[in-house]
């Protein structure tokens, strides 16, 4: 179901205490100093019906291990521990980090302990306190496709999210084969999980506002294909069929399959067609195409 995201005077929903708005945010970043920086791709949530929106739409529960990436002055923190869950916000600007659980406590001191602060590279962590069941972000705009694929494959126990990202990264992720934007992001992340898009973001609710409109992606974790081949020798005849997408398969896979007479024969033993592309498969053709190659 897709579902704008709302901005002041829309329909807010049940209210959810201690959210911060735009004088708050800015009170804040004044008071540690933070000047919000294009290097980490920082644009803050000011709104907060844009808050109550996505805690509702991720579906969050009391008791839920959400892991948030980026939880820069704390908006959509703050929703999440307002739903009763446990937030482990990593955050890789180290005076963010340090500001987010002196914002939390000057607000609302009894949900500290439910809140774990790691001031980490997210794409560089693979372990946490607590396994997290959800993933609940809003990602910067340069490094949104391998975060989602770095954490869902470094945990296992998150079972589903719903990440805010740059809108067209959005219709990209979420693409079916076939789709003039189906590529990379879209197979890998069909391996890990069904996802879909849930919602748009406009501009306005960020500061800085940012030049382009964000979209919201919700995914649920399901198995893997079945193969005798790992998720990186599948993954690496995703990258190969996308590297040179305008050409056959026969002929991108060539370099992969050692010829393009070889690529053939592995592509006929997995039943795909050596002269179809890669955008009109799906991950379980993929999957069979790097289990095949033992085959031949």
């Amino acid at each position: 179901m897709v579902d704008q995201v709302a901005s002041d005077g829309d329909d807010p929903g049940e209210a959810l205490p201690a959210l911060l708005g735009a004088s708050d945010l800015r009170s804040i970043a004044e008071r540690w100093g933070i000047r919000p920086t294009k290097q980490w791709g920082q644009n803050f949530v000011v709104d907060a019906n844009t808050v109550r929106r996505i805690v509702r739409l991720a579906g969050v529960l009391p008791g839920d291990v959400v892991l948030e990436v980026g939880p820069g002055l704390g908006s959509l923190t703050l929703g999440l521990l307002a739903s009763g869950a446990r937030v482990e916000a990593v955050e890789i600007d180290p005076v963010l980090a340090q500001a987010l659980p002196d914002t939390v406590g000057s607000l609302r001191p009894e949900w500290l302990e439910r809140l774990e602060v790691i001031a980490a590279d997210a794409l560089r962590i693979d372990e946490l306190p607590i396994p997290p069941t959800a993933l609940v972000a809003n990602l910067p705009y340069n490094v949104a496709v391998p975060v989602v694929l770095h954490l869902l494959a470094a945990f296992p126990s998150l079972r589903s999210g719903l990440v805010m990202v740059q809108a067209e990264v959005a219709d990209r992720l979420v693409a079916p084969p076939g789709s003039r934007v189906y590529g990379v992001p879209s197979v890998k992340l069909a391996w890990f999980a069904r996802a879909e898009r849930a919602g748009s973001v406009p501009a306005g609710v960020f500061w800085p506002v940012p030049r382009v409109e964000s979209g919201l992606v919700s995914f649920t974790r399901h198995d893997p294909p079945r193969t005798p081949a790992t998720r990186a020798e599948v993954f690496t005849v995703i990258d190969a069929a996308f590297a040179q997408r305008r050409k056959t398969l026969r002929a991108a896979l060539a370099g992969w399959a050692g010829s393009a007479a070889d690529a053939e024969r592995i592509l006929r033993a997995a039943g795909v067609d050596p002269g179809a592309r890669g955008e009109s498969l799906d991950v379980s053709a993929f999957a069979r195409i790097a289990g095949a190659r033992a085959l031949v």
